[in-house]
């Protein structure tokens, strides 16, 4: 192992063992690829824009036909062949660690032409806390890229923004500042980006930025005309809804069906949605906002989260219908 990163590595859960009843984790690493079907079906759908109706011709000609997506592809009429030589030309490329990974240079060239969102009020600062920011050459900031990375990866050919919900078992995990540096992440490749508050129990995110928080989430709820969203000095495209005046109900503002709409308006505005949650051991806060989300990024501290925590975490998960991506350990 390298020493000490700050964050560790995107693990699938299963590969999350238990050390003297505290967490470890051992990365999946993944064979060699030699131009796989799966690498270069992403890097067609995202260097060529694929809408979803050619998506969806295509997974049924591979169905009915039982062959790879480029067969299928190539069967279809919907790529051509020069396409997919670029394509396995992007693949070599990536497994050649020259320049950025294909998902990120796609999204750079190639933004959502969706349009504009307005921010409200004066620009916020990232404060000293949130080191992608400010150091986005250190060990942290490679790290939390790399995680970047990972979660593009893995949630290819979706409908809709991208919505990630970060959910660990304690508090002091570092949810709230590792929601913020990959929400800076992602708006840092140029896709617009809104960071949302959804602990409105101890909501830490509006002090990571200096933010106001009298009004945010908890007011949008009650009433959706008023939503605050703050933009961000230096990252255009994103924005910051924070959690707002602390209700009385945060667990039935989070059930309800407004919540449900308002996501449901992110998917349409925004390429990338993050949200932070309050500790899901003490508050059921968490799961609502997990279903309504539907990636989940479980997080744990290294030497402080109880395994059984995080498994008991995992079973909670099972009942609602969301996706869970894989676990990080905050070294941090």
């Amino acid at each position: 192992m390298h020493s000490a990163p700050a964050i560790g590595e995107l693990v699938q859960y299963p590969s999350i063992v238990p050390h003297n009843n505290q967490m470890s984790a051992e990365r999946i690493v993944p064979e060699p690829l030699e131009e796989s079907d799966q690498e270069i079906s992403d890097a067609l759908v995202l260097l060529y824009k694929l809408p979803d109706a050619s998506l969806e011709s295509i997974w049924q000609a591979q169905a009915a036909l039982g062959v790879d997506f480029v067969e299928a592809a190539l069967h279809t009429g919907l790529v051509t062949q020069s396409e997919i030589d670029a394509a396995q030309d992007w693949v070599r490329r990536r497994q050649m660690n020259e320049g950025r990974s294909i998902i990120e240079e796609a999204l750079r060239r190639n933004p959502k032409p969706n349009a504009v969102v307005v921010w409200e009020g004066d620009k916020l600062h990232p404060g000293k806390e949130l080191i992608l920011a400010h150091d986005p050459y250190c060990e942290r900031s490679e790290a939390i890229r790399t995680l970047r990375t990972e979660l593009l990866m893995r949630t290819n050919g979706r409908r809709g923004a991208a919505m990630f919900a970060l959910l660990s078992p304690c508090p002091g995990e570092g949810r709230s500042q590792l929601a913020a540096e990959l929400a800076l992440a992602f708006a840092q490749l140029g896709s617009r980006t809104l960071l949302v508050d959804a602990d409105m129990r101890r909501p830490r995110l509006h002090t990571l930025f200096g933010a106001d928080n009298a009004v945010g989430l908890a007011q949008a709820l009650v009433d959706l005309k008023s939503m605050k969203v703050h933009g961000v000095e230096g990252v255009t495209k994103m924005g910051l809804l924070t959690a707002g005046s602390l209700p009385n109900n945060p667990l039935e503002l989070l059930s309800g069906g407004r919540f449900e709409r308002m996501a449901v308006e992110w998917r349409r505005s925004y390429d990338y949605v993050v949200i932070d949650t309050p500790p899901a051991s003490q508050y059921s806060d968490a799961l609502a906002v997990a279903s309504v989300a539907g990636h989940v990024l479980m997080l744990g501290r290294t030497n402080s989260t109880p395994f059984n925590a995080l498994t008991e975490l995992r079973r909670k998960l099972a009942t609602t219908q969301a996706w869970v991506l894989g676990a990080v350990m905050n070294n941090y």
